[in-house]
């Protein structure tokens, strides 16, 4: 049976390169695909990873009808038998909507990819109706970790290298790559809740307010003759 697949995760966790592993293991089985995606990083009709791995994909524009635009491909003699989409956290409710009609009037596997929570730690509506509807719900075992070395399960925003709760929701940027003075960063809960970034830790680090240094306290005097060996000595005399 066809299924509509939702897999999330936090930023740098590896989704787009499987959703590019995806789509070289069905394409080498002969199996044809359609890939869709918004705002990637390697710029307009790209879907892109880390790794350096790209392939061409339609650019999902806010009135992109999925369900439409894959009836008249098919009509047209075109084939697909698997769709992919990437930052699937873009999308509105409705297109996700139109995304299981894809799986249940058409008889096509979606696959989708997107991370589920802003820098705000709310869902995405795209992501959310995606959890809603999804046949299944996979979450990435590729963990990406906090500067701290714990698992990050938060994404964060930056400007100039601080944390910042508030702004619009969709800013276009990636982890480590501020764009302008935007930036992103995953985290750990506990630093996601302290607004404790790479960058603040390591400043705090460095500062002597935060970690005071006290005077050394000086060494007790030993009366003359009364060393570490005194109590051998007086062991041994008896």
């Amino acid at each position: 049976m066809p299924e509509l697949v939702f897999f999330s995760g936090t930023m740098d966790c590896g989704k787009s390169t499987l959703a590019l592993q995806i789509e070289h293991n069905r394409s080498a089985r002969g199996l044809q695909g359609m890939i869709f995606t918004r705002d990637d990083r390697a710029g307009t009709g790209r879907l892109s990873s880390r790794l350096g791995l790209v392939a061409e994909a339609v650019e999902v524009a806010e009135d992109l009808n999925f369900q439409q635009h894959l009836v008249r491909h098919l009509t047209a003699g075109g084939r697909t038998d698997y769709v992919i989409v990437d930052e699937a956290q873009f999308l509105s409710p409705e297109q996700v909507e139109q995304l299981a009609r894809v799986v249940d009037d058409l008889g096509i596997d979606v696959y989708a990819f997107g991370i589920a929570t802003d820098f705000r730690t709310r869902l995405f509506p795209g992501s959310q109706r995606l959890m809603e509807l999804a046949d299944r719900l996979e979450t990435l075992q590729v963990e990406a970790l906090c500067w701290c070395g714990a698992r990050a399960t938060h994404n964060a925003r930056t400007v100039g290298g601080r944390m910042v709760v508030e702004g619009a929701q969709v800013v276009v940027g990636d982890v480590g790559e501020p764009s302008g003075e935007v930036g992103y960063e995953v985290l750990c809960r506990r630093h996601h809740r302290r607004r404790l970034t790479a960058a603040s830790a390591g400043a705090g680090a460095l500062s002597p307010d935060v970690l005071p240094v006290d005077e050394p306290t000086a060494a007790p005097k030993v009366p003359p003759g009364r060393g570490l060996s005194d109590p051998l000595r007086r062991a041994g005399s008896h």
